[in-house]
This record gives structure tokens, sequence and C-alpha cells, in this order.
């Protein structure tokens, strides 16, 4: 038996007439880019977040750049967030010529410690990207109040975080401007790029969809300067039937992490902590242990296949080596980067799979 970290096939294969359909109904309607599965899309998954507008574009990244533009951020402000992210995060920030400054991240949730925050405040800060990070929420509360106190824009980076929930409130509502992957592997992922901007403000919607669609609105005529990053209308199709399950994939996503809990619980393993406020929507299963690397090469010769999100934390790395940071800096994002790896989670995992993985976890762990 093979098993993967992540695989959408047997889920496409549930969906298949669905999907098909969806896409049917969109080369028969011979419009293809900015259409009515776009628009009932950003509706429809905006009101799933508990929010009012959203804007759909090519991907996240683009989301949390227009994001940041909308708000005002120019070269030399800066903006905080961790290390502990993928790039795309911190990419964004930089393509504005901002600069990203890190806090470090808790050891159990590898989620942003907010307290640090204070910390590094200076002038020259605009803002904070809090990154909902493997499918649970960052202490929006206290984050809230922080922002508050030094005037402060905050952004949730929801791309792994669809369908969580902080005291019953749903990631992406928290904040000025919230952003989201649609990116295969997601929570609710299609089968390509796309992303999407979610906001409450409806003086922020306008300026966010003249930023997607080169500075236009309803002509060829450019009020200000903008980009070309639309999400096309096969995409909101396919993402439309695919939202209507979307509950329906958490469910299976925290069985399947209730499984692991417990069969897992007496390993020598690190096991994901669910916060008491918050929901986890589990867009991985998370592990931790000191010999990460030999387990891992253990569970491969058995034909499990793994991956680590994320094995450089992105201080460390040569392409932003100009922030001036330095190994040590972030002492628990390091550690955990060298520590932490994924078991396979997605809805159409079988109980068969699991139990392979399970059981062949648990007989190397007796070693350790």
């Amino acid at each position: 038996m093979q098993v993967k970290v992540w695989s959408y096939l047997k889920e496409y294969l549930n969906e298949k007439d669905e999907v098909h359909e969806a896409i049917e109904q969109v080369l028969n309607s011979e419009v293809l880019i900015l259409g009515e599965n776009v628009k009932d899309f950003e509706n429809e998954f905006s009101a799933y977040c508990q929010s009012k507008y959203g804007i759909g574009v090519n991907s996240a990244t683009d989301a949390i750049f227009f994001a940041l533009k909308a708000l005002g951020v120019k070269p030399g402000d800066e903006i905080i967030t961790v290390s502990n992210t993928a790039v795309p995060t911190v990419s964004a920030i930089a393509a504005i010529g901002a600069i990203p400054k890190f806090v470090d991240i808790e050891p159990t949730s590898f989620l942003m410690k907010v307290e640090q925050i204070v910390d590094i405040i200076t002038p020259k800060t605009k803002g904070i990207i809090a990154v909902h990070l493997f499918g649970q929420c960052v202490e929006m509360d206290l984050l809230t109040e922080v922002a508050a106190k030094y005037n402060l824009f905050i952004i949730e980076d929801c791309a792994q975080s669809h369908g969580a929930q902080y005291k019953g409130r749903m990631a992406g509502s928290m904040s000025h401007i919230s952003t989201f992957s649609f990116y295969p592997t997601k929570i609710l992922g299609g089968y390509g790029d796309g992303g999407m901007m979610v906001t409450a403000d409806s003086e922020l919607v306008n300026k966010m969809k003249r930023l997607r669609f080169y500075g236009m609105e309803k002509t060829y005529y450019a009020i200000e300067h903008g980009y070309n990053s639309r999400l096309d209308e096969l995409h909101a199709a396919i993402l439309r039937k695919k939202l209507l399950h979307i509950d329906e994939y958490i469910n299976n996503r925290r069985r399947i992490a209730k499984r692991y809990d417990e069969e897992l619980k007496h390993t020598s393993l690190q096991l994901p902590n669910e916060l008491p406020e918050n929901k986890h929507a589990y867009y991985i299963y998370v592990v931790r242990h000191p010999d990460r690397n030999k387990i891992m090469e253990k569970l491969k010769e058995k034909n499990i296949l793994l991956n680590i999100s994320y094995p450089w934390p992105i201080h460390t790395m040569t392409g932003y080596e100009y922030l001036g940071y330095k190994v040590g800096d972030l002492p628990e994002t390091e550690k955990a980067a060298n520590e932490i790896f994924s078991l396979p989670m997605y809805p159409s995992l079988t109980f068969e799979e699991q139990s392979y993985v399970i059981n062949t976890l648990n007989e190397i762990l007796k070693s350790y």
C-alpha cells in the first residue's frame, strides 16, 4: 500500500459529475472572465466566512499584496508576521517594498506569539499579518487589543484555515481584510491557482476590485495603477460546487485527526494542540519529534510519503537575508522547523490507509 500526504483523486471521482456540470455551464455561457460565477462565489464564500464582501483573484499571494496596497502600505513600511509560514506571506510584503518583521511562535500550536508584537513595533510599523496556520486561528482578542492600541491594521492570512473558528467566529471575519487560497491542497481547493480577499469594509471593496483589473472599473479607463489578477469563471464555478461540501470536508478532517489523536497519544510524538477557544479545521495534521528525519525515512521505506511544512524558516533563507536576521533570532521557529512533519490528511483518506499509517508509526516509534 502507498499512502501520500495528500491526494485529490478519490474526492474528484466522487464529485466528478458536479465538477463537469460546472465546467459545461461556464463553457456554454460564453463568459469566461468575471462573470456571474465569480460574483456569486464571492458572495457565497464571504457569507460563509461571516463577512460581507469577497474579491476573487489569481492567488492568495496576490490577495495579500492587494490587501496591503488597499490599506495604504508603501515602501519602507514595516509589517509584522511570522517566519514559520509559506513564502508567499512574506513575498507579498516584499513585493510592495515593505519590510517584514518577525515574531516567534508558540511551541505547541506553532502560531504567532502575540505578546512579542509590542517589542518590535516602531514608528514605521503599519500592520500585522496574522497567519492562521495549519487550520487554527491566532489568539485574535489579544491581537485586536494590541493592534487597536498602536493603530495598526490586521490582515488574516487564512490560506490554511477555511472554516476554522475562534470563539465561534469564522476565520476571515476578525480583521480589516482576510485572504484565502484555493490552491488544490487547501481545505477548499480548486484544480489550479485561485485566491480571494474578504472584508466587511465597503470602502475597501472597489479599491481591491480596481487593483485586480488594471485599475479599471467598468471601462478601459484606468482610475489608478492596477494589475491583472482575476479568479476565472471555470474555477469559480467549480469552487461554488465544492463550497457546498466544505463542512463535510472539515468534519472528515476532524474525524481523521481525532483518530490520530487517540491512536498515537501514547507515542513519543508531539501531537497537534487544539486551543480551547478554537475549532481546528486540520488543513494538515502536524506532529513533532526530535528524530523527525529518521522517522520520515523509515516511513518512506514503507511507502508512506509525507511532507514538512515548513523545513526552512523564511528568515534563514538567502532570498531574505537582506532583512538582517540570523540563526538564533527566532529559536522556537527554528527548532520547530527541524522537528515537525505532516501525517496524511485529506477528507477522502480511507480508514484502511489511515490504519496503515498509524500501525506503521506505532511500530517505528517503539524504539523511541
